[in-house]
Order: C-alpha cells, then structure tokens, then sequence
C-alpha cells in the first residue's frame, strides 16, 4: 500500500474504530450520521486495500477478525487522542456547540424534562440536543449516549454519576373517585379500591408503606391491590387516574402537575410508600478524560433546573 492510499483511508479507519465501539452497522451508522450501505461500504474498500477480512457479517451483529480486532486496538488510541485534541481547540471559541445524546425514562422526559428544553436552546443555539425516550437501562457508552437520566437506586459504579434529586412515591386519585369509593384511611383499605399499579409481577400488585409523623411506628404495612389497569409507565397511570378509573401510585414527577392543577389529590398523605419507585434521579456519563462543553453545559442545566425535585403544592 503506497503512502498516498494509505492517508486516503484514514476516515475508513476511523468508521472501522466507529463500529467496533457500536457493535453493529446500524448503530455506528447512526453514530456517524451517514446511511448502513455507506457504512457497509467504507469498511468493504478498506478490506479490499489491506487485503484481508477485517469483519465477519452476521444477521444480528458483527464480529471482528483477528487482522481487524489488531487494527481496532492498535488505531483506537490514536484516534482517542485526536478527537481529544480537536474538542479541545474547539473549546477555545468559548462557546457550546455540537450535539448531546441523552436517554431518559419516558415519563420524566415527556413530562419534566421536554417542557425545559426551548430555554435551554435558547442559551445554546449551536448545542443540538438527541433525546431518546426509554424506560431500559441502555448500555450508554456503547449506544453512543453522551448522558442518561436514571431513575433507579444504583448507578453503574463503571461511570461518572451523580445525584440530580430526590423524589418520592404518592397516592392519588380525583375527587370524583373518592365521592364514588370513598377515601382510604388505611393502607389496608386499599382491598375495597380499584387501584392502577406498574406490574412487577403477572395479576395484581404489592404495595409498601410506613407510617409517618412523629408517633410513626417503625413497622411495614404489605398490601395486594387490584384493579381493571395497570401499565409499565407512570404516565398512561396517571391518565387513567384522571379518568376516575381507580386510585394510583405514582412517582412524584409524575403526579406533579395533575395534583398543583387540583385534577389529583393525595390519598393517604399520612402515609409513605416505599419500594415501588426508586428516591432519587441520577445523570450519569460514560468515564472520559475530556467532557465536550455541549455535554458539561447540558449537565449543568439539568442541576439547576431539577435541583428542587419536584413540589406538590
């Protein structure tokens, strides 16, 4: 290979490294913005020049062969520093620019965090934001996320996390609801209740509390609930709620707007619901020596932005 081909074939290393780190041709398409068959194509010339098969194709993924797995390995580095390099003389101009990948939880996104992104444009007109919307934990670095919302009580200890705020469970319901079924003082009342539940398990539903005030008992109150609905997400919850179809549990953020517009009320206010979501929102980022100043700027305004949690009232 003369030095003349060999620099015409710099980009196809580059998507070469690209679809080692996605795992398969249509990701690292989509990471590069280009089509699958450009993708396919690139990677076809280079194997052409080198001479070898670098890739093994299969119906669901790739696999690399062992010319191509010592490529990948030994131009990774190289074009980790470049990109570095590059970030980091565009972090010169002083200004936010590029695109943020993100992934959040379907209810919090549409309902908390969607509202907030115009002002966030308009801060950083040269930041595109990639917002993907999915209640699976994915697997950020190798789907190419620059930054996930997660709503759970661990956080991969293999990425940088941190503590975005607290938010808690409630019981709600609308007052045309509870005029029909009454309103449950106890949590044991629930039994007589048509009660909207995330399904952990195939039928009905468990739910925890705990007492609470000052005279609270340390002790936990189990209770099987029951009704005509539940979902994997709080929001088709909360809108069958609205629908006076039965009493929910929800996630804070959830419920917030319903309750501060009077649509919800709180039902068992004295007491807490504990194990059915997790107590806190966490951001975490994929470990790097250099975080893009799209991404750091995106982080900060999430901080501020949700550093109150979410109030009912």
């Amino acid at each position: 290979m003369d030095t003349q081909k060999a620099e015409s074939l710099w980009t196809h290393l580059h998507w070469l490294n690209v679809l080692a780190n996605q795992g398969s041709y249509t990701a690292a398409a989509m990471r590069l913005g280009v089509s699958k068959a450009a993708m396919s194509q690139r990677i076809a010339e280079l194997e052409r020049v080198a001479g070898v098969a670098l890739v093994q194709r299969t119906t669901r993924s790739v696999r690399f062969t062992e010319a191509g797995q010592r490529l990948v390995e030994q131009t990774r580095g190289e074009f980790e520093r470049i990109a570095a390099s590059f970030a980091g003389v565009r972090e010169m101009a002083d200004v936010a620019r590029g695109t943020v990948r993100v992934t959040a939880p379907v209810a919090f996104a549409r309902q908390q965090l969607v509202p907030h992104l115009a002002r966030f444009s308009r801060a950083h007109p040269e930041v595109r934001v990639q917002l993907e919307m999915s209640d699976r934990l994915t697997s950020i670095a190798s789907e190419g996320f620059d930054l996930a919302i997660r709503h759970s009580a661990q956080v991969p200890e293999t990425h940088v996390a941190w503590k975005l705020c607290d938010t808690r469970s409630v019981v709600v319901a609308t007052r045309t609801y509870l005029k029909q079924r009454g309103t449950p003082q106890t949590p044991a009342d629930l039994a007589q209740h048509d009660c909207l539940f995330y399904p952990r398990a195939i039928g009905s539903g468990a739910w925890s509390f705990e007492k609470t005030g000052r005279r609270a008992e340390n002790t936990r109150v189990n209770v099987t609930v029951n009704g005509p609905f539940s979902a994997n997400n709080s929001e088709a919850l909360r809108d069958a709620a609205l629908e006076h179809l039965g009493i929910a549990l929800l996630p804070d953020f959830s419920a917030q707007a319903a309750l501060q517009a009077g649509k919800l009320v709180l039902v068992l206010a004295n007491w807490r619901p504990v194990g059915a979501f997790a107590s806190q929102l966490h951001v975490v980022r994929p470990y790097g020596a250099h975080v893009p100043r799209a991404v750091s700027s995106f982080a900060e305004f999430l901080r501020q932005t949700f550093k109150q949690g979410f109030p009912l009232e």
